[in-house]
This record gives structure tokens, sequence and C-alpha cells, in this order.
């Protein structure tokens, strides 16, 4: 792109704002490096990431990349083996907390599952992942894979944090100036002595100061260093008495810092374990490098990655700040703006505008009066371009589009030079001709007042001239004007239209409106007659304007009040459809509150229903019980008198529930029962045979399996005699049948192993139940060795139920512990 459009369009200005979101000075000085781009699938891959890391931004908040440095020098002097400094480590420290920081902040786990993998692949798993992550210097290690949801997780994910290099560096290096005391054995040993030492010597020096014949030689009671040696501060006139070496005196000679004889092999023995110290740094340093040294390749990809996450994420942080949008982008040159506002206007005044070009024409000519927001349009659709193509978001409605351009030339503003003695004319006459000599079919070129300072017919002329030739070469072209001559032009050209931006007599203000298809008016006579001007002046005025251009002028006000008449409706229009949607909305909810009701409703009958159902079950069952107890015994009438009670417990539970199952149509009642006949009770729903011959009052004995019951024949219906299989219910109470006649030979043993707990715990209940109705002592539950688990649960199972007498693990030759006998209550 020419700089002069960039310029111009005041791209350089949002340059500087997105610079400032920076958290780097590498992320600052990518950001002002940036510049529009034309390969369409780059451009929508910036655009992706800026989409990416807004989301990211709004989900999570910001991200810090400050305390980023530069880096580059130092991995280099890594690369050919060189020993880095205190300070140079510390940054490397700096670069790898951040990408810590980051990385954390980036990556996104996916919620831990419950998993029914075996014991032993999830450890090899976990070795392997953490393998994985000792060799990345990560933390801590993700349990589950992380989860790529958009364009910047890889990034996050290539950053390397290299934690142990990074704990050492800061367990080793305090601050620029200080290696930690434990930095090395060595260092460590070293530093012991160098204070064991001092300890002497001041030890030493305090008994000197505290001696009585040398006190009044000390100029101060206080012990002193001098080219790093310790020494006291003797009097002039005790300079020759006092034993020791001179090595400074006062600037006026009255005091002189001598070394006592008796330090001076322990000051010897200080400087040799100063140099000691300094070797011991060196090797600190030295093996820190080294360390450093084997990751030149991640440090410098940390360095890489970390600016462009600060360019990227400055990108997005921008976007926030302009309440921008991702824009759609074509090859077809297609631009369709929806709600744009200029981003360096007071978001709280700047008037959002539609504007399109490309599809149905590709000049489009802008008039209206001055200070209208004809240039502001023109500078919007520029800068929009500039930024879109640069992965900027724009500050725009969704679903914008703009196309793709190679240039873009604007000649916008006076320009007039004094020192080359260009008038405004000639300014822009000269930016014209060398926008005309380089655009192509792939530019967008803006006029602001195109044919302006100079004569009105010969500029309107030059105008019309310019625009036809740009035409004609489809070149994607944006005028302003104030020549008639020029809306004549759009309006008799194909492939050319009109816009104006609206102006509200009424209060002298432009409203900044763009209406694109509508010829902007001046408005000079409304606006002077608001101001005072005489009418007779105005109408004077009118005289001198010829028809056709009175009646060009007449059709705009036409068109303008058509217009507002229009778009009146179109507002009430728009509230009815509103008010419509309201009211569909209110009836659905409405509708939805209904259904979830008669839902619950529902379900809560369904509730009953099944307690109702539970509760009979229980009670029918200890029922069976106490008859097949007291067939054993031979109490007749007792067990009648259970059966009558169990027909009124069913009759009554029948009776609560809501829903009752259709009866079939009862015939006439058949009397001459043989014996042998098939039949069912239907008070029970199960079959039987006639064992006697009814009696006067229609009372028979019926076998029903093992049970010898007294029916009678009102109660009775003819069975079916070509069943074959056990006689299936005909007609449903809402209790559910009961099966009386339970087979006798159900199997003695039952078998879990392969069934998971869940799984094997109904199926060990229905077969108890069975058991125990069909008389079995005991019975063998086979449920495997393995972990145990399965034994517990059926164990756990037993001790709940009430009918099971005991139970235990079976002994040698039952199954050992993979078996359990279980004897029932009789």
């Amino acid at each position: 792109m020419n700089e002069r459009a960039l310029k111009t369009l005041e791209y350089n200005k949002i340059v500087e704002r997105l610079a400032g979101y920076a958290g780097s000075a590498l992320g600052r000085e990518k950001c002002n490096k940036i510049t529009p781009l034309t390969d369409p699938a780059v451009i929508r891959q910036l655009q992706t990431e800026t989409s990416d890391a807004v989301q990211r931004v709004f989900q999570k908040g910001t991200v810090s990349f400050s305390g980023v440095p530069d880096v580059r020098a130092s991995v280099k002097r890594l690369e050919i083996g060189s020993t880095l400094g205190a300070g140079e480590l510390l940054k490397i420290s700096s670069i790898l907390t951040a990408a810590l920081r980051v990385r954390n902040y980036g990556i996104a786990h996916r919620e831990k599952s419950v998993s029914h993998k075996p014991a032993w692949k999830l450890e090899q798993e976990r070795a392997a992942a953490k393998a994985k992550a000792d060799a990345a210097g990560l933390t801590e290690v993700p349990e589950e894979e992380m989860e790529e949801t958009d364009s910047l997780t890889e990034r996050f994910v290539a950053l390397a944090p290299l934690s142990p290099l990074n704990n050492e560096i800061q367990r080793c290096i305090l601050s620029e100036e200080e290696i930690a005391d434990d930095a090395s054995p060595g260092l460590k040993s070293v530093r012991r002595a160098i204070k064991n030492t001092n300890d002497k010597i001041h030890s030493e020096l305090g008994a000197i100061l505290n001696s009585g014949t040398n006190r009044t030689m000390m100029q101060d009671a206080l012990i002193t260093m001098r080219n790093g040696r310790y020494c006291l501060p003797i009097k002039n006139e005790y300079k020759n008495q006092f034993q020791g070496m001179v090595h400074d005196q006062s600037s006026s000679g009255s005091t002189f810092f001598i070394e006592p004889m008796s330090v001076v092999k322990l000051n010897n023995e200080l400087r040799e374990l100063a140099v000691r110290e300094q070797e011991e740094i060196e090797k600190v340093l030295e093996e820190l490098s080294h360390q450093a040294g084997n990751h030149t390749e991640e440090l410098a990809a940390d360095q890489s990655i970390l600016t462009e996450l600060d360019f990227i994420f400055a990108r997005a942080v921008l976007s926030k700040a302009m309440k921008a949008t991702e824009p759609k982008f074509n090859t077809n040159r297609w631009i369709n703006i929806k709600k744009g506002r200029h981003p360096l206007i007071d978001p709280h005044i700047v008037v959002p505008t539609d504007i399109f070009i490309g599809k149905e024409f590709d000049l489009l000519i802008i008039t209206g009066p001055n200070t209208g927001g004809k240039t502001v349009s023109l500078k919007t659709v520029g800068l929009f371009c500039l930024l879109g193509q640069s992965g900027l978001h724009i500050p725009a409605a969704e679903g914008s589009e703009l196309g793709i351009f190679h240039e873009v030339y604007a000649d916008i503003g006076d320009e007039q030079s004094i020192e080359q003695s260009l008038s405004t004319f000639s300014s822009h006459m000269t930016n014209i001709v060398r926008i005309l000599d380089q655009a192509d079919n792939d530019s967008l070129v803006l006029f602001d007042e195109l044919g302006a300072g100079t004569d009105p017919t010969e500029g309107a002329a030059l105008a019309m001239a310019i625009l036809t030739h740009l035409h004609k070469r489809s070149i994607r072209t944006l005028a302003t004007t104030h020549y008639s001559e020029l809306k004549v032009f759009a309006l008799s050209t194909e492939g050319v239209s009109n816009a104006c931006c609206e102006f509200d007599v009424a209060t002298l203000r432009p409203t900044y409106r763009l209406l694109i298809g509508i010829p902007g008016k001046s408005n000079a006579f409304a606006i002077s007659k608001k101001l005072g001007l005489p009418e007779y002046i105005i109408e004077s005025a009118r005289e001198f304007i010829g028809v056709s251009e009175q009646s060009f002028e007449d059709l705009i006000s036409n068109l303008e009040s058509d217009r507002i008449a229009i778009e009146k409706e179109r507002e009430q229009a728009n509230a009815l459809r509103l008010e419509a949607e309201a009211f569909k909305k209110k009836w659905l909810e409405k509708n939805d509150r209904l259904d979830a009701a008669k839902e619950k409703v529902l379900q809560r009958a369904n509730e009953q229903a099944q307690e109702i159902l539970q509760e009979t079950k229980d009670y029918v069952d200890e029922t069976i019980r106490k008859i097949n107890k007291m067939s054993q015994s031979s109490a007749g009438k007792d067990i009648e008198f259970e059966r009558s009670l169990l027909r009124e417990k069913l009759s009554e539970k029948d009776s609560k529930l809501a829903v009752k199952a259709a009866k079939k149509p009862v015939g006439p009642v058949k009397e001459g029962y043989e014996v042998g006949d098939s039949v069912l009770v239907l008070s029970l729903n199960v079959n039987g045979k006639v064992s006697t011959a009814p009696n006067a009052k229609g009372d028979l004995y019926v076998q029903i399996g093992s049970l010898r019951s007294l029916v009678n024949v009102k109660d009775l219906e003819p069975a079916e005699e070509t069943e074959t299989e056990e006689a299936k219910p005909k007609n449903r109470t809402a209790v559910g049948a009961i099966n009386m006649a339970k087979t006798m030979t159900i199997a003695s043993e039952l078998n879990l192993i392969g069934m998971r707990v869940d799984e094997a715990l109904p199926v060990l209940d229905k077969y108890l139940d069975d058991a125990y109705l069909s008389h079995l002592p005991k019975v063998t539950v086979i449920h495997g060795r393995g972990t145990g688990a399965l034994r517990d649960a059926v164990h756990s199972h037993l001790k709940r139920t009430k009918y099971v007498k005991t139970f235990r693990v079976g002994e040698f030759g039952e199954g050992d512990h993979g078996v359990t006998i279980v004897e029932f209550k009789k």
C-alpha cells in the first residue's frame, strides 16, 4: 500500500493505538510494522486468529505479556557456548515464567470422564504422558489430552516453560548482583569461610579498639575498610607508634587508615577467599548457561511465539475497545459495510452508516452540504479496507463484507504547497494524475471534492471525464462533490449511483446518515431563510436559476419527502412486527408452561401408580408365602381366609388407580363346568383346572399349580385348550399379573461371572425371588474371585434380603471363594 493513502486515511493512528495494547517491546515492534496484505488466505487466517483471541478475552479476560524481554542475543551466545551473566540468565528466567503463565492461560483441558480402561493401561498412559511432560519441562501433567479449540491452541501448546531450568535459575540467582549461597556446595563453603574470617577480623579489631593503650590513638572508635582491607582510623601524631600498614589518609591529613599487623594475614586470607568466591560464581553461571544452552531451540521458539501471541492479543483488545467485528472477505471487490463507525470519532457521538458498492454499481457519487459527513464516509470505507486486510476487526455490525484491494488511493483534504507554488487545485490535480496512472482493477479510489478549486463549469467537466475513465475500467471509486452536473451524470449512467448525507433543515444540522440512491440537495435557500435572509431576496435568487435546475431540485425535494414517508411507514411496520413477535413468544412460553405442567402431573400420577404396584407386590408376595406355609399344614380355612384378604387388597388397590385397563366384555356365565376343564380365574388372572363339580351356590375347587382354591363359577372363564405354553394374561389389572404357578424346575445355581455390579444385582434379586417361591432350601451364587467387588456387592444384597436365613463362602469342593451358598428361611 502507498504511504500517502495510509497517512491520508489516518491508518497510522490506529497502528499507534494497537501498539499501546502490546505488553512487550517486541510485541509493540511487531504492531508498528503491521501493513495491509493482499493474500486472501493469509488475511482470513489473521482475522480468525483475532476472532479467537477476542473470544478468549471475553471468556477469561486478558493475559499479560509484560516482562517478556528480548533474549535473542543471549540465545545466540548460548549457541556458540558462551557463558551468560546473571542479568542475562534472569532474562531467560523471565521469558520462561511468561511462557508458563501464557501457556496455562491458553490451554483448555477437557472435563475428566470416568474411564473403564484397565488399571495397567491407565498407568501406562500416565507414564507416557509424564515422560512427554518432563521433556517439555511442564510442571503439571494433564490426565486427558488437550483439546484444540481454536487457531491459537497450537501456539499455546508449543510453548515450553522449561520449568526445571527456570526453577534452577531462580534458586541460584537472587538478583543481578547476588548469587544464592546454596547455588553450589563450593560457593557455600567459601562463603562460610569468608564469614568466619570476617568474624575473626572483627574480633581482633574489636580487641584493639577496646584496649586502653590504643584508645587514645584512635580518631574514632570504628572499623573501616580501605582498598578491600579492614583498617582502623589512627590520629596523625600516632601513625608511627601504631604497628601496621597505611592504606589511606583523610583529606585533611589528620587521620591515617592503618591495617594492624595482627589482621594482615586474616585480610590476606579474606582477599584469597574473595577470589575463590568469584571463581565459584563463574562456575555456577557456567553450569546454568550450559543447561540453558541445551534448550536454545525452545528458548528461541518461546520468544517467537510469545511475540506473536502478544501481537494477536493486542489486535483482540483493540477489537474489544472499538466494539468491532470480523468482516467477511471476497475477491469480487464488493464492499458492504453495515452500521460502520469511524474508529477515530468519539464513540458517544459517532453515527453508524451503511455503505455498499460493487454489486450493482462500481461508482458512488456522494453529495450534500459541508460538514455533513461526506468526507467521513470516504475515510470510513478506505480505512476499513486497510484495517481488514491487516487482520484487524472493523467497528461495524456483524455480516459486513469487504473486497480485497491491492492498492487504495485517496485524494482527500487541502494539500496546497507554498514551497512548491501549488494551489489547491494544482495540488489535487497532481495527485489525481498519479492515481490515474497507477490505478487498476484491483484498486480502490477515493476522491474528496473532485474538480473543486477552479471554475465550476470546467471543474464539473473534468470531474465527469475522470469518473467516466475510471468507470470504464471498472475501478471501484467513491467521490464527493457539490456539482449538480455530477448528480445528473449518476442518474443517467448505468453502474453509477448517487448518495447523499442527510440534512435536517428544521435544526440546520446534518444527521450524518448516508442515503445511497438519493442525490443530495444543497439546501442553500432553506438554510438562508432559516437564518433570516429576507424572502424577497430568496425569491430573486430563484429567478436566476434555470427552469431545468429548479425542476431537478424540486424532484430531489419530492424524493426526499417520499423517502421520509416511506421510512416512517417502515418504522411502523417494524413496530407491528416486533409486537407480533412478542405476542408469539409469549404464547409459545405459555404453551411450554402448560406442557411442562401436564408432564409434571403425568409424572406424579405414574409415580403414585408405581408406589401402589410396589405395595401390592409386597403384600401378594407375603400372602403367597403364608399360603405355601399353610398348605403344608393343611389349614384349609386359613388358606381361604388369606385368599379372600388378597382379593380385597387387589380390589382396593385397583380402585385407587386413575386409569384402569379396559375389561373384556363378560358373556353369559357358564354353569356346567366339569372336572378337568381348563379355566381362567378372573380375579387372579391365572389358569387352572376344575377339580370338583360346582355345588348349589356355584362354588367349586380349582387346581392352580400345587394349590387348590375354592372359586365361584362367576369368577371363571373357559380357557383355550390349544395353548401349549403357560396361559398369558388376557386382561391385565393395573396391579399386574401374579404368577401363582412358579415353575418348580428352577436351577439351583446362578452364574454372575462377566457381569458388572449394576448388571448383576437385578438378575440376582429376581433369581432369589424365584428360588424362594419355588421352595428351594438353598442355592449357589457363582460370582468368581476377581477383585472381590462383585462378591462384596452380592453379600451386601443378601444381608438386606429378608427371606435369606444365612449365607457363606463356598468350601473346598463347592467353589471356594468364587461362590456363595445361600440358605432361605422356611
